[in-house]
């Protein structure tokens, strides 16, 4: 008798080719798009916004979904990466960040970024500081955290049940999803190529502004700027897609966003600017930076042909057009020298330069009252208006009106 022909046989045949679904290979392509992208909305949802930011707060049911899914997809436990990531906002590109570009390559970001989470991930230390207030009920601790790479071996065991060979290949992909995503793309791109639309504190950057595929964690300058917003997008053309799925929860009672990015509101611009005016400046001190870089930037295409005029090299021109209205400190070390040639052959560049700086140190000044603080800020105001130069006079006019924080 032939063993072929034997029904056991052909049917464990039958399986491994085809699996219990019997898919086709469009199936298989589409199931695995969704599962993934259901793993990259719990770790963004879950994961960074909830439990990392306490952006949002999750019913429980909601949130012991995420933490189900997350154990049979990535095997990650929930306070490690909520530590791990709270380490790295709180030391960003400083050598304690764990996964930073500027620290340890881009290269070795992009592609051991998942080594060097499972590193930081056994540093104690860590954990006891920055993983605070994360899930330690019995299924946490005698399931999910003490058996953590079982789920996803679970997750391999449905793949090969549903799609027989193949679901090897579906498998792989999904435990690839997060550390190519997340591990690598995220944390090393984001914070190494991109646009910027706030100059915070660090080098996060917008990698793109439709990124459906990784769940809104795209927009990561935003996020560094407003790290506790549940919303991550702040553009008209950028798309949160997280952010859709959080209300869709919210209408259905299982969220409940905590907060998101001001809003900056303008009214009647007063006489002068007054401790109202300082306030409502610190508060929205991204935004009104950002509105002082748009008019730098006007003010530079403005001046460029009388630079041109000068016969500057046309790195010095290069160099106006990408640096001059970034924070000093974030200007590369060989690029300052053309920028301090363009200032000094042109007034106009090194007034707006001088006075951004200027506007800046409002915030940062630790030792001045808030009264003389005001004054300073009065007196930037007067300069400003007085300076001949259109964009100052009508950015102070703009300040003047900024209004206080609005939800």
């Amino acid at each position: 008798m032939n063993l072929l022909d034997t029904p056991i046989l052909s049917a464990a045949i039958d399986w491994l080719a085809h699996g219990l679904w019997q898919a086709s290979w469009w199936q298989i392509v589409l199931f695995t798009l969704v599962m993934t992208h259901i793993t990259i909305a719990s770790v963004t949802i879950y994961l960074h916004r909830h439990s990392a930011h306490r952006a949002l707060d999750l019913h429980p049911v909601a949130a012991h979904f995420f933490r189900f899914w997350l154990w049979l997809t990535t095997g990650m436990v929930t306070k490690e990466w909520t530590a791990i990531h709270r380490k790295h906002h709180a030391k960003c590109e400083q050598p304690e960040d764990p996964h930073s570009p500027h620290v340890h390559g881009i290269r070795t970001v992009l592609l051991q970024g998942s080594e060097l989470y499972r590193a930081e991930s056994k540093n104690a230390e860590t954990l006891a500081r920055f993983g605070h207030g994360t899930p330690d009920d019995w299924i946490e601790r005698n399931l999910y955290s003490r058996y953590s790479w079982q789920g996803v071996g679970l997750m391999m065991i449905v793949d090969l049940a549903l799609f027989g060979a193949a679901g090897l290949a579906v498998w792989a992909v999904q435990m690839a999803w997060i550390p190519v995503t997340a591990a690598g793309i995220i944390n090393g791109a984001a914070h190494y190529w991109g646009y910027r639309n706030f100059e915070a504190p660090d080098a996060s950057t917008n990698i793109f502004p439709w990124g459906i595929i990784i769940g809104g964690e795209e927009l990561h300058n935003n996020h560094h700027t407003y790290p506790t917003s549940a919303k991550l997008s702040v553009k008209p053309f950028e798309f949160d897609i997280g952010w859709l799925y959080i209300r869709i929860l919210q209408s259905l009672g299982l969220a409940t966003v905590k907060k998101i990015p001001p809003r900056v509101a303008y009214g009647v611009a007063r006489p002068v600017a007054d401790e109202r005016t300082l306030e409502a400046l610190i508060a929205h001190r991204y935004e009104v930076m950002a509105a002082y870089a748009r008019r730098m930037r006007a003010v530079v295409r403005a001046e460029l042909p009388t630079l041109r005029q000068q016969a500057l090299d046309a790195s010095v021109l290069q160099a106006v057009k990408r640096w001059l209205h970034r924070d000093v400190d974030k200007v590369p070390a060989d690029v300052r020298s053309k920028i301090e040639q363009a200032r000094a052959a042109n007034p106009v560049l090194d007034q707006m330069v001088s006075m951004r700086e200027e506007l800046r140190q409002l915030w940062l000044s630790t030792n001045r009252t808030r009264e003389q603080l005001a004054s300073d800020l009065q007196a930037w105001c007067r300069r400003a208006e007085n300076s001949g130069i259109a964009a100052l006079r009508e950015f102070s006019q703009q300040l003047r009106a900024v209004q206080a924080r609005q939800p």
